[in-house]
């Protein structure tokens, strides 16, 4: 899991273009919207893009996306959950 979840870590930072953050300025457990990272609407759909490309998960519910991608953490639960195999 640990893997999986600095794996995430790389390519949020690579998807949404966060150059001047690291793996390690992200915890597990931040909040990616509001609080945490502060991501926005535009950064939820690049992340849903993300898990459909990376590793085969598509979305049959949008609105999934609130709790799926309340962390790095959950979102790591999802994909390991979800994957195709």
């Amino acid at each position: 899991m640990d893997e999986l979840i600095l794996e995430l870590k790389n390519e949020i930072i690579k998807v949404l273009n966060l150059e001047d953050m690291k793996p390690e300025d992200i915890t597990d457990d931040d909040m990616l919207f509001g609080e945490g990272l502060g991501l926005d609407s535009i950064d939820a759909l690049e992340l849903i893009v993300l898990l459909e490309k990376n590793y085969g998960i598509k979305l049959k519910d949008p609105s999934q996306g609130k709790e799926i991608f309340k962390s790095v953490r959950t979102m790591a639960e999802y994909v390991q959950a979800n994957r195709a195999k």
